[in-house]
Formats: C-alpha cells, structure tokens, sequence
C-alpha cells in the first residue's frame, strides 16, 4: 500500500518534513483494501490556515490540520483513487509539539495520519467515533514506533 503525495510548501517554517516522511505516514494510514492512493499536502503558515478554518469550519484562529476529501463529480470517470488535500498549519504544529512535550516529527506524523484518516471518512463527533479515530491513531503511530498521540496530552 501505497500514497503518492503532491507536496505544496506556502510556509516559512524551515523545519518540514520530507516528502518521503509524509508518503509513509501516509501510507501507513491507508485503508487495507486500497493498494494505492494519491493526496495533496499543502504546508501552510497561521494566516492562510486561519482564512481556511472561517470559511470551511466557521471557526476563529488557525488549526493544525484541515481535511478535504476528494469527492468525484458527477459524470466523471476517475481512474486514479484521490482521497483530496490535506492542509497542515507549520507553526501550529510545531507550537503544540512544545506545548504538549512531544517530539515536533512525532506531532508532524500525528498530523498526517489523523488527516488521512478523516480523508478516509474516519470522525471524532462523538465520543463513539473518537474512541474508534483515536485507537487507529495510536496503532498506526506506534506500529511506526512513534509515542502513542494521546498519552502525553493526559498526564
């Protein structure tokens, strides 16, 4: 299984990953019935994240990450299996790696797993939901031998 992914960097930041890092955490996060896909990660700074997060969310401030999944038109034949964007805010990222004690490439790989996973279809509405997003999360992460995602932010 396998993710191609089409970096766009519209951010300052200079610590950003590879484009070889998001592919696999990508990948990793790849549904099983699915041998390939293909996505857009666009790195972005708090100004464009925030503009985004108003006019998709109707919420203030900027976010982590945001999620767009590719949804085919009508009457279009697709061959290829887009899941859509993923639109991950660098300066947030990396403020609550700090914030949060975690290792800022950890926080980066929790990003594009939980994106991918809501670009999958994948939710945390409820309670319900979250448990099931958040189990993914954490088998994904430490299947790659990251800290589980949730665990520093109890304790």
């Amino acid at each position: 299984m396998s993710v191609d992914v089409d970096m766009q960097i519209a951010s300052e930041a200079g610590s950003i990953p590879s484009l070889q890092d998001f592919s696999r955490w990508a990948s990793a996060a790849l549904d099983k019935q699915r041998q390939h896909a293909e996505l857009v990660v666009r790195v972005v700074d708090e100004d464009e994240s925030a503009t985004l997060n108003q006019t998709y969310r109707n919420k203030q401030g900027p976010t982590n990450v945001l999620s767009f999944p590719f949804e085919i038109p009508e009457g279009v034949d697709v061959e290829m299996d887009l899941l859509g964007d993923l639109v991950i805010c660098a300066p947030v990222v990396e403020m609550q790696a700090h914030e949060q004690g975690k290792a800022v490439q950890a926080h980066w790989a929790h990003m594009v797993v939980h994106g991918t996973l809501h670009l999958q279809g994948f939710d945390h509405l409820t309670d319900e939901e979250a448990l099931v997003m958040e189990s993914r999360e954490k088998e994904i992460l430490t299947g790659m031998g990251f800290q589980a995602p949730y665990e520093t932010e109890q304790e």
